[in-house]
């Protein structure tokens, strides 16, 4: 079950979720629109890490969902999203591609993602204690350590 405005503003109440700094304006009916974290300008066809200027806690039995505001797809943005596991704590990263003619700028603290927070079924066995976990700012892609801890086992 998706998460209502009324129901994300008790759950922060309640330690459930915690997005900092929060804005009450920010919730959608069905969400949270998070914040870019610094001006990003993406000529035609370029791409680049963008990180939210919010950081977001969910509890171990809810999980995130990110999409990009209609507004940017409709000017040619598209971005790798990856959901918000349960458990996560930190700033979330996106890659951002600009597939349309123009160059396109996203202003500091302009929404430019909305978080969807659905409460799963219960909670899990297993939060995620994963490499991004208390992200700050734009991380770049921790994959490479794990490519370097497969070929130490060998």
């Amino acid at each position: 079950m998706a998460l209502s405005d009324a129901t994300i503003k008790k759950f922060i109440k309640n330690g459930l979720v915690s997005i900092d700094p929060f804005e009450e304006s920010n919730l959608t009916p069905a969400g949270y629109d998070l914040r870019a974290a610094q001006e990003v300008v993406l000529n035609s066809g370029e791409q680049r890490l963008a990180a939210t200027l919010e950081r977001v806690e969910l509890a171990p039995d809810l999980l995130g969902v990110l999409h990009l505001r209609s507004s940017f797809t409709r000017e040619g943005l598209f971005a790798s999203l990856a959901v918000v596991d349960p458990g996560f704590r930190g700033q979330l990263t996106v890659s951002l591609l600009n597939v349309g003619r123009k160059p396109l700028k996203i202003g500091c603290g302009e929404p430019f993602l909305q978080l969807t927070i659905i409460q799963l079924s219960e909670g899990v066995e297993r939060s995620y204690s994963g490499k991004y976990q208390e992200s700050f700012g734009v991380v770049e892609s921790k994959r490479g350590l794990y490519d370097k801890n497969l070929s130490n086992k060998a």
